[in-house]
């Protein structure tokens, strides 16, 4: 097989339907809008409007806030800490950063950091330095004789 004799399965291309661009299209004319009226022409809002009664949306009450500037953490169980540390993707003689989770591949994204959850049980004794921990975690961590550092005012 050459590079000049590349192609694709059959199937795997659909042409694009070309909509109004005469009979032979088996769209032309109207271009499968029907005649006239609104939903005929471009710029139609017709999923809102509910005849000039107010629109349901509008109707409904609003609650809440979205923080437009949060914090958004990948967050890692200590089960799943425990499992590539078992496997040897994760050597606990060091004291493992956030860099290395994600490079042994615990998470894809560190984000704006990473946060420890206690789900799973820890065996080893690992030094952990990421930028948050739940409260459970870290107790779970100093029991099985490890020690996680957080930045200074970071909230477990």
């Amino acid at each position: 097989m050459k590079l000049n004799e590349l192609r694709d399965n059959d199937g795997a291309n659909k042409k694009q339907k070309r909509v109004a661009r005469g009979p032979g299209s088996g769209k032309g004319k109207t271009a499968g809008r029907g005649i006239k009226g609104q939903k005929s022409r471009s710029g139609v809002a017709i999923g809102g409007y509910e005849g000039g009664q107010m629109p349901l949306y509008r109707r409904l009450p609003k609650r809440g806030f979205t923080k437009p500037n949060r914090k958004e953490y990948a967050v890692v169980n200590l089960g799943l800490i425990e499992k590539f540390v078992e496997s040897g993707k994760l050597d606990i003689k060091l004291d493992l950063t956030e860099d290395m989770l994600v490079a042994a591949g615990l998470t894809n994204h560190k984000r704006d950091g990473i946060r420890i959850l206690n789900k799973g049980e820890i065996k080893s004794a690992v030094k952990l330095v990421v930028s948050g921990a739940s409260a459970a975690a870290v107790e779970a961590i100093k029991a099985a004789g490890g020690s996680i550092t957080l930045p200074a005012g970071a909230a477990e």
